[in-house]
């Protein structure tokens, strides 16, 4: 446990550990379907780095990472998504600079380059927290509220993700095909979101009013594919706990 920042560890803690065990086979970075998944994510929301981690007991690992390949794992006490795990919603922080966090190691956090940092909750079916899905820029930003929607949701949807993908690892009599048809469901949905996300680029300069313009619109459609996304993992976990 990182005892040096006590502040790290929820009340629950005893009982996110036992619903991470569940993730066990999960806890390795550089996934291609989370890779594939958070590049998508970044590109929507216009951002250097995104990332899919798991908080594990001492550390954090990153199964999705885009922008921020030379860290695949990094100690607990030095990264933002420990402190993420410990709210209900979406954990903001604008400026670090000049609004530092002090539950982790801000010399880790500097040593990254981090302006910005926005992580939404992964939950285990019980409601543990077992990992974040997070946006990440360099300089000092805000997240608008079609954002907050829209990661909230993407949040959700990689929560189901996680859930099915370890299923699948933990259990060989559960069918190969159902597996592979969500699968090419998840990608031809990513597949339309990475399109919408490059329209966005339409303006050279992002931070104009017709650049925000495109991406927010871009982001609105976004939703309504992933809340699709949504409702196919939904019935594919249905069909497997029958």
């Amino acid at each position: 446990m990182p005892t040096t920042f006590p502040g790290l560890i929820p009340d629950n803690e005893g009982q996110r550990i036992d619903a991470l065990s569940q993730y066990e086979v999960l806890f390795q970075p550089n996934q291609p379907l989370f890779n594939e998944f958070v590049s998508i994510l970044a590109k929507l929301f216009a951002v250097p780095v995104a990332l899919v981690s798991l908080v594990g007991a001492e550390e954090v690992v990153f199964a999705g990472n885009v922008g921020l390949q030379e860290v695949q794992r990094a100690s607990r006490s030095n990264s933002l998504c420990s402190v993420a795990v410990l709210h209900e919603g979406i954990t903001v922080f604008e400026d670090l600079a000049q609004h530092p966090c002090e539950l982790v190691n801000m010399d880790a956090v500097r040593g990254l380059q981090l302006g910005f940092y926005a992580g939404r909750p992964l939950r285990s079916p019980d409601g543990s927290a077992v990992g974040t899905l997070c946006v990440i820029d360099r300089k000092p930003r805000m997240l608008s509220l079609t954002e907050q929607i829209l990661l909230d949701h993407m949040g959700q949807a990689a929560s189901d993700i996680l859930l099915l993908e370890a299923a699948f690892a933990n259990d060989q009599t559960l069918s190969r095909g159902l597996w592979e048809r969500v699968r090419q469901q998840i990608h031809f949905s990513l597949t339309r979101m990475d399109t919408l996300a490059e329209l966005s680029k339409h303006e050279e300069d992002e931070d104009t009013d017709a650049a925000r313009a495109y991406r927010q619109s871009s982001q609105e459609e976004a939703l309504l594919v992933v809340q699709a996304m949504q409702k196919e993992l939904k019935q594919a976990l249905a069909s497997i706990s029958r």
